[in-house]
């Protein structure tokens, strides 16, 4: 197993680049549409519903414009999945111990999901991510709606992915996304990874719920991370990453949003931190493949500030509790991937999750 060293030498070690920037710019392009719109309306509040209906944006990024369509379809399956049953949450005033009851069973089902229709980035990490925070933040229209803004949204980000075909104008036929049927180790394989995010996900949110702070589902995200690795090598390394990325992310939020000498703006001023999401999603795609820790120095800004947005709250307690509970998710996860390798039959060898 590599050592710890290792893992933190990692940090300084970038990936080759793959088409970085046009991901980026469908992303970016994917959350400003919806966002401004929004914003134009007087609803800046509602901006978290259109950001992760665009975070279909992030699905099939080196595909081919026809498999990209199918494959960003069914991760809007995920991710309004995970904006509709947290949304109902928020309706029916259940947080706490129901919030990691439904987001464990949420993260299981979904888990089998991605396996199912092989999602890249794999795993359910952003239908939990979508879910807990939709479920942590009042409701202040028809959940109906807030849901229609998210599909919308994913609606949007997947004509922007197709929107290249109009350029280059290439279809072939018989090209689709396939892939053989899964085999018995293979199918036990996908319930074991099911059962690993059930127990990551239960064992942090009861840990955040105990320790009282007020974002349980930050830890559960959190715990899922480490899990979409292949291996434990991997998942010590992306705990390590997301970790040391939430926290250098945080201080970015900081100079942001906290009062002080080097304060950016104010924490209501809706315009500026509708733009700075929007900045902030192309950074967060244009690293995320190459090094996902300088991709959580951009990725944390995005969620804290559209929580901001939609629920403001003292920015100082808003930055504690994300450090807090990315440090206990992202070690449940990793101690989890340590103890659930002997039930991991048979290593995952499709794409990298976030």
């Amino acid at each position: 197993m590599q050592s710890l060293r290792d893992h933190f030498y990692s940090l300084h070690r970038m990936a080759p680049a793959n088409r970085d920037p046009a991901a980026a710019a469908r992303l970016a392009l994917s959350v400003a549409g919806p966002a401004l719109v929004l914003l134009a309306l007087g609803h800046p509040e509602l901006t978290i519903y259109a950001v992760f209906g665009a975070l279909t944006g992030m699905y099939g990024r080196t595909e081919p414009h026809q498999l990209r369509i199918r494959h960003q379809g069914q991760a809007a399956v995920l991710l309004i999945g995970g904006v509709a049953v947290g949304t109902m949450l928020s309706v029916l005033g259940l947080h706490s111990w129901w919030l990691v009851g439904v987001e464990a069973i949420f993260a299981a089902l979904a888990s089998l999901y991605s396996d199912n229709v092989d999602l890249r980035p794999n795993g359910p990490f952003f239908g939990i991510l979508a879910l807990g925070a939709c479920a942590s933040v009042p409701l202040t229209i028809p959940w109906t709606l807030a849901v229609l803004i998210s599909i919308t949204s994913a609606c949007f980000a997947i004509v922007v992915g197709f929107g290249g075909w109009l350029r280059k104008r290439s279809w072939q036929p018989r090209m689709v996304r396939t892939r053989p049927d899964p085999s018995l180790s293979e199918r036990r394989a996908s319930f074991a990874r099911a059962l690993r995010y059930t127990l990551s996900i239960s064992a942090a949110g009861m840990a955040g719920v105990l320790a009282g702070i007020g974002h349980p589902h930050w830890a559960m995200a959190a715990a899922a991370v480490p899990l979409s690795a292949s291996n434990v090598p991997g998942a010590m390394h992306r705990g390590v990453h997301r970790i040391v990325g939430t926290f250098v992310g945080l201080v970015v939020v900081a100079l942001l949003l906290v009062p002080g000498p080097l304060h950016v703006f104010p924490s209501s001023d809706a315009v500026a931190l509708v733009l700075a999401i929007i900045v902030f999603a192309f950074t967060t795609e244009l690293l995320m493949a190459r090094h996902y820790g300088l991709a959580m120095v951009s990725f944390t800004p995005v969620i804290l500030l559209m929580t901001q947005l939609a629920f403001p709250e003292q920015p100082a307690v808003l930055i504690r509790d994300r450090g807090v509970e990315t440090l206990i998710g992202a070690s449940v996860g990793m101690v989890v991937a340590l103890v659930g390798r002997h039930i991991y039959l048979r290593p995952r060898q499709r794409g990298t999750g976030h």
